[in-house]
């Protein structure tokens, strides 16, 4: 019996999940119905265990559903970004194989006519209705609601990367124990990845990356309560904590700013007495902003550093980070090494690039060469990451390698600089990165997103250049600095450097990689 089965017996009723703001709900004996019939609706249109599905949806009620509906029939399942462009939506649901894709009047209105009509897959709209595709709900009603599904195994994810440095790039894992991440706890360090049916857990990302789909999943498959936010907003993420009594939630550090620079009413006015994990990952987290967390919600807060690739991991507690500020903590499985670019492996304290062995291996989909890149002649495989462990094996991320900017032969690393601008005031968003110079091949220069652009002038840039020589290196501080109206972020806080190194590197230089 699959776990909609059981909790649709044991508690029909009871909310599997709830959109917030809409306050939609859908209830175990839905959610059971509903994605039986979809499962049905895909095996009669020519599924078989070990094909695949891709959705491209908004955060829509009817996401986990299909979800749920390729898992119980062996399908994997990949989501993709509504906010790419038509030629990479095209890219992947090629490179995917997917035989189905489902989107929205929404997202379908997000791509140019024809984009989707012209591939040679089964297309079905959630709703509304449009030459080519398939109604949603008139594809489901042609199946009986108590039709038999065939015992298989257990469908899973298949993930792409977020394409922050090129073209996305697919993770495809067998089937047979994919689903093992979570109610793995062995340890106060991940203690949070264990759900039951008294979790309910606030997912706060878009829907389409891979740790709201896998952390969603695990939590209906424990049968806890999924309150699933169609877009962030802090205030509302507080008032939910509140108002469903919030257990477990995600978060990334983005969020974190953005909830710390609510007024103080609006911050202490909620109650939060529920929240017992608030787990956080996908980018750097400022030491200040971190420290703030933690004086405002209690040592809750849990970290954690991996990839979608998923060849090793590391996480720690709010009291480990405590005594290891800045850190995103020791290997859960596996071993860390840091390497120099020869390839000599680095001691306590020196800077290089993150290897893991002893985690899981993988393939990029379609990609013999990206997958070579990833691994040394020893195995250990990276994600591509500059840091060092201390002498307790706690590891310290200092930036991607892809970011770190070479100025007169010295390495510089920008998150750092970047961790210093962002406690400014003035500052909304910021990236530094390396720009042309004809003597030292490249300088330092912030490109920052302001709070009030109106506030954007040579004085607050002296100003922004002046904190950082306060706080690190001058050479490691930006010699000059843009002010744009917005800086290109991903849903899930990544920073999209790519795009903005682009504005200052000729399209044949090293950045077009």
């Amino acid at each position: 019996m699959s776990p909609l089965e059981q909790y649709a017996k044991q508690m029909p009723d009871r909310t599997a999940y709830r959109m917030v703001p809409s306050g939609q709900e859908v209830s175990w004996r839905e959610l059971e119905r509903r994605s039986r019939r979809c499962a049905a609706a895909l095996l009669a249109s020519g599924h078989r265990v070990g094909d695949g599905i891709a959705v491209l949806l908004e955060n829509h009620v009817r996401y986990f559903e299909i979800l749920w509906a390729a898992h119980r029939i062996g399908l994997y399942y990949t989501t993709i970004s509504r906010h790419l462009k038509a030629d990479e939506v095209r890219y992947i649901l090629s490179d995917c194989n997917a035989k189905t894709v489902f989107c929205s009047a929404h997202t379908r209105g997000d791509l140019p006519a024809g984009a989707l009509e012209s591939m040679p897959l089964n297309r079905v709209l959630v709703d509304g209705q449009a030459k080519g595709f398939a109604t949603y709900e008139e594809w489901l009603n042609q199946m009986p609601e108590d039709i038999e599904l065939p015992d298989t195994t257990e469908g899973t994810d298949f993930s792409y990367s977020s394409g922050t440095t090129g073209l996305p790039k697919g993770i495809k894992r067998p089937l047979a124990g994919a689903n093992s991440f979570f109610n793995t706890a062995s340890d106060v360090r991940t203690c949070w990845k264990t759900f039951d049916s008294n979790t309910v857990y606030l997912s706060t990302a878009p829907f389409y990356h891979t740790a709201p789909v896998r952390w969603n999943m695990a939590v209906m498959r424990a049968g806890g309560t999924s309150i699933l936010m169609e877009r962030f907003d802090p205030l509302i993420a507080l008032e939910s904590i509140e108002r469903y009594r919030v257990t477990h939630s995600q978060w990334v550090p983005t969020m974190f700013v953005r909830l710390l620079r609510l007024e103080a009413a609006e911050r202490t006015r909620h109650d939060l007495s529920s929240l017992r994990y608030a787990v956080h990952a996908a980018a750097p987290c400022p030491v200040t902003v971190k420290e703030q967390m933690i004086d405002w919600w209690g040592p809750i807060l849990y970290e954690y550093y991996s990839g979608t690739e998923l060849v090793g991991r590391t996480s720690l507690s709010s009291e480990e980070w405590l005594a290891h500020k800045g850190s995103v903590g020791k290997p859960e499985f596996g071993q860390v090494h840091i390497v120099d670019e020869s390839g000599r492996e680095l001691g306590p304290g020196e800077t290089g690039i993150v290897y893991f062995s002893g985690g899981s291996s993988f393939t990029y989909h379609n990609d013999p060469e990206k997958t070579r890149q990833v691994y040394n002649e020893r195995g250990w495989a990276t994600y591509g990451d500059i840091g060092h462990v201390d002498a307790a094996g706690f590891l310290y991320l200092s930036d991607r390698l892809s970011n770190t900017i070479v100025s007169g032969g010295v390495n510089i690393y920008p998150q750092e600089a970047e961790n210093v601008l962002i406690t400014h005031e003035a500052v909304a968003d910021v990236a530094v990165i390396g720009v042309p110079n004809l003597e030292f091949g490249e300088e330092v220069k912030a490109v920052v997103q302001l709070r009030d652009p109106t506030r954007a002038s040579d004085a607050l840039a002296h100003e922004l250049i002046a904190l950082c020589r306060s706080r690190i290196s001058n050479i490691k501080c930006p010699r000059s600095v843009d002010f744009v109206a917005a800086l290109p972020r991903s849903e899930t806080g990544k920073l999209l450097k790519r795009v903005v190194k682009a504005a200052y590197w000729p399209s044949d230089s090293r950045i077009a990689h």
